[in-house]
């Protein structure tokens, strides 16, 4: 396929807008995926050039909040390494079995994950005690999250930061910084298990992937400076979009 310059500049700035977004919220493959689909890509590679493009936006996220040193990476290590291997896993799984089921469970989920955060004015405002240890947390929620990753996808970010605030007690800050790290975990186990099943448009993946560093800063720098007042509403957003577009987009 042949794409023009008026077309690889508009995924550009799809790039740009979707970086923003999932780093504050998570759910920008709510923008590029459709967009990438409409370039008449089949949708096989149209996800696999998604997370290569992806892949960018993530990393400078990550290394954005490394940097102002909101997380410890070291004390992320077992989980990084667990969420890579889990979305391998999920990739694996996804040629054997249907994802149909999750279609329509996947929704009502992230309704719920809405409401909670509609309704909990001060949700990750402060630290709270743990209510699991962290080995726990990563034996279990993590491999559960990074293999629905590798396997469907869709609200990944949500489950995470609600994963962390929820059961590791993590202000809302923390919760999307470390959502950022296995985030950035999981596309990297995708990727490669798309890289060796089929074919990735290079040239769209590094030109939206530029957008997406751009993206990605921008948002990661809006939420140190807002904080909770922006995530929060946000992930709100985020979530009844994608509950709307699972309940009636979906095929």
């Amino acid at each position: 396929m042949e794409f023009s310059a008026e077309l690889l500049s508009i995924l550009f700035c799809v790039g740009i807008l979707a970086g923003i977004i999932d780093t504050i919220a998570g759910g920008g493959g709510l923008i590029t995926i459709p967009a990438l689909l409409f370039t008449g890509m089949p949708p096989a590679i149209a996800l696999a050039t998604n997370k290569l493009q992806s892949v960018f936006g993530t990393f400078t996220a990550s290394l954005y909040f490394i940097r102002k040193k909101i997380i410890n990476l070291k004390d992320m290590k077992l989980m990084i390494i667990i969420a890579f291997f889990s979305s391998i896993l999920g990739g694996w799984a996804l040629l054997k079995i249907d994802s149909s089921l999750l279609i329509k469970i996947i929704p009502i989920l992230l309704i719920l994950i809405g409401i909670y955060f509609l309704f909990s004015k001060d949700i990750g405002k402060v630290e709270k005690h743990k209510i699991v240890s962290t080995i726990f947390f990563t034996l279990t929620f993590v491999v559960i999250i990074s293999f629905y990753d590798g396997f469907f996808g869709p609200g990944t970010g949500s489950f995470f930061t609600i994963a962390f605030i929820y059961f590791l007690g993590n202000n809302i800050l923390q919760a999307t910084a470390q959502t950022k790290i296995l985030n950035l975990a999981t596309n990297l186990g995708s990727l490669l298990v798309f890289s060796c099943l089929g074919e990735i448009y290079l040239l769209i993946g590094l030109v939206m992937g530029f957008g997406q560093i751009i993206g990605a800063t921008i948002g990661a720098k809006l939420v140190i400076s807002k904080g909770q007042k922006l995530i929060r509403p946000l992930v709100i957003i985020i979530s009844f979009a994608m509950s709307f577009k699972l309940l009636f987009f979906s095929t």
